[in-house]
């Protein structure tokens, strides 16, 4: 049944409120799912402070109009569209997506995405999917951080302990 203006207007208002609080949006194409696969994926999402929104093209495209994004078009997009919007980590939404993707072969798809007001094709969002998450970023940094303070240590307590086995050396040759 098809929806009354006031609903659209409401759909449109949520979509907006959306929009601005996102920090990344990945749109899909998800003409393939069932209830329960939409189900699991809006609860993986969920569970990293993601939104799952499934609306009509024409909807997302008066909520995005104002944003001005070069290259963005809703419309062109195939199938039925859904927004999976960021709130936390810009890259878990892609990262999520392209997990559940995995197990389910060509029944969801990347369209495309916004990320710091800019358009990403699909080739860019499943780019965006293989990079690590902040946690793992700042593992590395703390790792390549800590490295030469490691290495110090382990040079200085070589010393000692060589000097430790010169001295057994000849104590026991003694």
């Amino acid at each position: 049944m098809p929806k009354s203006k006031e609903q659209k207007r409401t759909i449109l208002k949520q979509l907006s409120d959306k929009i601005g609080k996102a920090k990344s949006i990945i749109f899909t194409s998800y003409s393939g799912l069932t209830v329960k696969d939409n189900e699991d994926l809006r609860i993986k999402l969920r569970q990293e402070d993601n939104e799952y929104f499934a609306a009509k093209k024409t909807l997302f495209s008066l909520a995005l109009k104002d944003k001005a994004i070069a290259g963005l078009e809703v419309k062109e997009f195939v199938g039925q569209i859904a927004a999976v919007f960021g709130y936390g980590d810009e890259v878990s939404p892609a990262k999520i997506v392209d997990q559940f993707k995995k197990n389910k072969e060509g029944k969801i798809e990347f369209v495309g995405g916004i990320l710091e007001n800019k358009y990403l094709s699909a080739a860019e969002v499943a780019s965006l999917a293989k990079l690590p998450s902040k946690q793992e970023l700042y593992a590395k940094i703390v790792g390549s951080i800590n490295a030469p303070v490691s290495g110090l240590v382990n040079a200085l307590a070589g010393n000692i302990r060589n000097l430790v086995q010169v001295l057994k050396a000849i104590e026991e040759k003694k």
